[in-house]
């Protein structure tokens, strides 16, 4: 790929980053679709992200990709939510519209689509989500709009507990679906929830290096083999939670799924054209 003058700058903001596939996915889709953008990973947190967004403006970029830890935070920085975006309270993908920004969430719809890929209808499911930051909540609002029954939220008491509770009143508000949040330290809750549940969703980091050896299961024989387990994590491919759902006779869907479709509607967001999927499942290895 010619780099030149011509190309527009779409960008990736979060910290840490260095693990991301995201650069090299979207690039690779961009060379291939003979479109002249490139895509490129900062390390930007919560404290540098203000003048991260005000580098945006000045240097025109296109747009960026918005990672761990500033998804909620960015909400704070854009022009325009989209309905979904709103109602999560989280955005991953800000497109630039000549000095104007507009935030979209494409984590959820991301998500979802993976779930619908593998063959597995969500509506009227009940599902156990873990955690309540900005891709796991993603995953909740679009899972609720899509059908859901019944969401089981379990967060520790840390700083998302609040925001977990007060995403659970907006979807309460605003579906047909049911969310309630637990503290996930109640493992008797936990258990009870995974026995009636459909799919368990891990949407926190654990189980991503360098907490790979990791899971928020503890026991193995709460999984059932009528559960569906999915994954946001992709780097390990095969995380510790996937391990014990596999022999426990789970059905699994890996972090590659939620990467591909999510990073195929940003593509299109900021481009305005299709993404190359079989090309970049190919390349990049993705079975999904």
């Amino acid at each position: 790929m010619d780099v030149t003058a011509k190309y527009e700058l779409i960008g990736l903001m979060a910290y840490p980053i260095r693990h991301s596939l995201s650069p090299e996915m979207q690039n690779k889709a961009l060379e291939k679709a003979g479109l002249p953008f490139t895509y490129m990973a900062f390390e930007v947190d919560n404290d540098s992200f203000p003048g991260a967004i005000e580098g945006l403006k000045a240097l025109k970029m296109r747009g960026t990709g918005v990672s761990m830890p500033n998804k909620q935070l960015a909400c704070e920085y854009v022009d325009e939510l989209t309905p979904a975006a709103k109602l999560v309270g989280a955005i991953n993908t800000i497109v630039n519209d000549d000095g104007y920004l507009r935030g979209y969430n494409t984590d959820g719809t991301g998500h979802i689509r993976a779930i619908k890929e593998s063959g597995f209808d969500i509506k009227g499911k009940t599902m156990v989500l873990l955690g309540a930051g900005g891709a796991s909540t993603a995953i909740g609002a679009q899972g609720a709009i899509e059908g859901l029954k019944e969401i089981k939220l379990f967060n520790r008491r840390d700083k998302f507990f609040d925001k977990a509770l007060a995403f659970a009143q907006r979807v309460n508000e605003n579906t047909d679906c049911v969310v309630t949040v637990t503290d996930l330290a109640d493992q008797q809750a936990f258990a009870e929830a995974l026995a009636s549940a459909d799919i368990l969703t891990n949407g926190t980091k654990v189980g991503m290096k360098p907490l790979e050896n990791k899971s928020l299961v503890n026991d193995i024989s709460l999984l059932h083999p009528g559960l569906l387990v999915t994954e946001c994590v992709y780097n390990p491919h095969m995380t510790k939670l996937l391990q014990q759902a596999q022999q426990a006779g789970c059905k699994t869907i890996d972090g590659y799924g939620m990467l591909l479709w999510q990073g195929a509607e940003q593509f299109t967001l900021w481009t305005g054209k299709d993404f190359p999927l079989e090309y970049v499942k190919q390349v990049m290895g993705f079975g999904a």
